[in-house]
């Protein structure tokens, strides 16, 4: 049958237009590049001498070898090109250590891998006992022509060399190692080669983002009996808080504090004249958010403290509370930043049912506040770091714009990439989460209220498995000055040792408020308030006295700096454990042949008992191996041969226990 010539359809520019794009598209597709945030919007977060993760999907059609590797950019350097590996299911991935602060910019390139499709043909053929003459003449000539570069490679004539005098068996190892390898993935084009469109962003901060220990005090209560105290007072304190093991030394504001509806004790809304009042009423006629409170010393004895601090290798943090007492300079000088009401008078600071009589908020679009509101703002935060504050932990900043934020994070930074800000937001999920995109470095958390075995293993599983592991970091405060737990306040020395356990070794940054070593936990009635709370009245404390927890805390602080697997929330792993109120996790850094075990009683009034698994698995011990144990706290030894071990907690005792695991010299592998 004759068969007439189709016509050619007829081009459409558009038909056209598809065809060119489809022919230039890549053949190689990169998808799903990690760490990132939200596809990229925002930077993924690490910090300096911490392992950081790059993974990525790499494949194309076909059975061919694919290759990758890390385009990085590293702050004021040239892109380096890390290779990657495959993780098998086109995954892959590449580990490095950064050692800069700052923003690092990656992406991802992919192509097709001749020599490793050759190599791996000739492996699976070496299976089946079916390489042939001629699969290995094919190799050697692939060797041939790439000696053939307009570069050439005196190690390709030295190869061919070699494999000229081979037997064929012999020829075969050398067209398969691993070196040989190297070298001609190399020197071959790399075919179909594709970069992802996007360079995402990781955010490098210094170590102390991701591992500190806090201590919050009240400098006006570090003195004698009765007496407002200075900062020379509190660097009195000094040798007993470095002493703990804490290394940042965090106070409320330092600031002068305003007379108009001072606050008297217990939140009173009268004042007598030796009443303090809260140190967040900021500003008086003595000056407002860049001024020293006079009865603290001033400004000279806080560079003493600075100093001395610095001494025991700690460092200040600084309260930035955005809000002002009726007396704050600003409110005479730029009364355009505040909303005044008909009868002249400005609204007090609300968060129903809590008023603060003695607090009035700045507004930050007000017409005569942009910009220059929010540059003030800045100046007083460039203020304190001219005086060598680099930590600033930041009241409510959920209840500010989150424009101004991302603004004046990203400023500082350009500036001085070592500062950090905590964030302060005890508020829904969603802004808690949205703050740290936008920069801030920490964040207090849920912590405060997650008691039971499944609130905390389903709160970590959270932060450390889902999508807040790339850019929240967070700190598990035990107490604040606001926040007096309802575990703790019937809880007795027990309790306080339960959550110092907890936050120490399931997050790299933990803190505590003073009194917390002192188990102090007497609360008003019906609340999460303290009793005689500092915030109102000074408050003298004996730090010796009966029933502290500070040996067993200043334990706690040493462990985390001798195990790095303690040193960041991440690496987080639950373990089984037969008992509800006893919780079992495991701490390992990938590949480290070594881990921490801990197990706490989440009940501080009876004894508990376990039954719970040894991560036999992640210390690669087969049946019939042991494992070599050291209870931390009280330096107990064992060699535990059955996965299944078995513990009693009695709370007046040691209500958690603290392992550290090797697998045993001669335990099978």
């Amino acid at each position: 049958m004759n068969l007439q010539a189709r016509k050619a359809p007829v081009a459409t520019d558009r038909a056209q237009q598809l065809l060119e794009r489809s022919m230039r598209s890549p053949r190689v597709v990169i998808d799903r590049l990690q760490p990132s945030v939200d596809d990229g919007r925002f930077p993924a977060k690490a910090t300096v001498g911490q392992p950081l993760v790059f993974e990525a999907d790499v494949y194309a059609d076909g059975h061919e070898a694919i290759a990758a590797e890390l385009i990085l950019r590293q702050p004021g350097g040239e892109a380096q090109r890390l290779p990657m590996r495959s993780l098998g299911n086109d995954r892959f991935r590449v580990q490095m250590l950064p050692t800069k602060t700052g923003r690092h910019l990656f992406t991802v390139e992919g192509w097709i891998d001749a020599w490793g499709s050759y190599r791996r043909v000739l492996l699976r053929l070496q299976a089946a006992n079916k390489v042939s003459e001629q699969d290995l003449v094919d190799g050697v000539e692939r060797i041939r022509a790439a000696s053939r570069d307009a570069d050439p490679d005196a190690r390709l004539a030295t190869l061919l060399l070699r494999l000229e005098d081979l037997s064929p068996p012999e020829k075969l190892m050398l067209l398969l190692d691993e070196g040989v390898a190297e070298l001609m993935s190399a020197r071959l084009p790399r075919g179909f080669a594709s970069r992802h469109a996007s360079e995402f962003c990781v955010i490098v901060e210094r170590t102390r983002a991701g591992f500190a220990s806090w201590y919050e005090l009240f400098p006006r209560s570090q003195g004698a009996p009765g007496q407002h105290a200075t900062f020379d007072d509190v660097i009195a304190r000094l040798p007993s808080i470095a002493a703990m093991g804490f290394d940042v030394l965090y106070m409320p504001p330092i600031h002068p504090i305003g007379t108009t509806k001072r606050k008297g004790r217990n939140n009173s809304l009268v004042a007598t004249p030796t009443d303090p009042g809260s140190p967040y009423a900021i500003g008086s006629s003595e000056g407002g958010h860049d001024a020293v409170h006079p009865a603290l010393g001033g400004i000279e004895a806080l560079r003493r403290l600075r100093d001395a601090a610095a001494g025991y290798g700690m460092e200040l943090a600084l309260d930035i509370a955005i809000q002002c007492s009726p007396d704050h300079p600003w409110l005479r000088e730029h009364p355009e930043w505040f909303t005044w009401r008909s009868d002249g008078s400005v609204r007090c600071a609300e968060n129903p049912p809590k008023k603060y009589e003695d607090i009035v908020n700045v507004e930050f679009y007000n017409e005569g506040a942009l910009p220059s509101l929010w540059l003030a703002w800045r100046d007083v935060i460039e203020h304190w770091i001219a005086e060598g504050i680099h930590t600033f932990r930041v009241d409510n900043p959920h209840t500010k714009p989150l424009p101004f934020w991302e603004w004046l994070i990203a400023d500082i930074h350009t500036r001085h990439p070592d500062v950090l800000f905590l964030s302060e937001a005890f508020t829904r999920p969603a802004m808690m989460y949205r703050l740290a995109k936008i920069g801030y470095s920490q964040s207090y958390t849920y912590f405060t209220w997650r008691n039971s075995k499944r609130e905390l293993g389903e709160y970590m599983t959270e932060l450390t498995q889902q999508a807040p592991r790339d850019f929240y970091r967070p700190h598990f405060f035990v107490n604040t000055p606001d926040i007096n737990p309802r575990f703790l306040q019937d809880a007795g020395r027990p309790g306080f040792l339960i959550r110092a356990a907890l936050a120490s070794t399931l997050s790299g940054l933990w803190g505590m408020y003073s009194g917390f070593e002192l188990c102090e936990g007497a609360a008003l009635p019906n609340g999460e308030e303290y009793l005689d709370s500092e915030k109102y009245e000074l408050r003298h404390r004996n730090w010796g006295a009966p029933g502290n927890i500070v040996g067993e805390i200043t334990r706690l602080n040493r462990l985390r700096r001798e195990h790095p697997s303690l040193q960041s929330h991440l690496h987080f792993q639950l373990q089984h454990s037969d008992n509800d109120q006893v919780l079992v996790y495991a701490r390992q850094l990938p590949g480290a042949d070594e881990l921490v075990l801990v197990a706490v009683s989440l009940d501080p009034h009876a004894a508990q008992e376990t039954q719970f698994d040894l991560p036999f698995d992640a210390l690669g011990v087969a049946a019939g191996g042991a494992l070599e144990s050291e209870e931390l706290m009280s330096g107990r030894r064992f060699v535990w041969h059955d996965r299944r071990q078995h513990w009693r907690f009695v709370p007046q005792e040691m209500p958690f226990a603290i392992w550290h695991l090797r697998r045993a010299a001669g335990a099978h592998a």
